[in-house]
């Protein structure tokens, strides 16, 4: 069956990095595009950054535009979330998200930006 496994959050201090990773199996993960999506406290899940099956094409929420990076190695069947320049405002739970047939979700992964 489908498993998304989302790891790499963390604490971390505005302007700082993280880069999360989410490990796809039970699926072919090449032929499928993938998505980061993230829950603030008290906010409805939102789009965070998308990646077309073969990654050249791309697409961010306007928030993190230039700051936040998607990719995937189709090798290792896992798409990436580098963060950077990091603000509190970017605290929430970043969900991997797949669509195979159905919409796929991991179990997430808290990041906390905080000084």
């Amino acid at each position: 069956q489908v498993q998304l496994v989302e790891s790499g959050g963390g604490l971390v201090q505005p302007g700082g990095s993280l880069r999360l990773s989410c490990a796809a199996s039970g699926f072919t993960f090449s032929s499928y595009a993938m998505s980061w999506y993230r829950r603030a406290p008290g906010k409805e899940r939102d789009f965070v950054a998308g990646i077309s099956n073969t990654g050249p094409t791309t697409k961010y929420a306007d928030s993190v535009k230039g700051r936040f990076t998607i990719s995937r190695d189709n090798a290792k069947n896992t798409v990436y979330l580098q963060m950077n320049s990091l603000k509190p405002d970017d605290t929430a739970v970043y969900y991997c998200r797949a669509f195979v047939g159905s919409i796929y979700w991991g179990q997430g992964t808290q990041v906390t930006v905080s000084s």
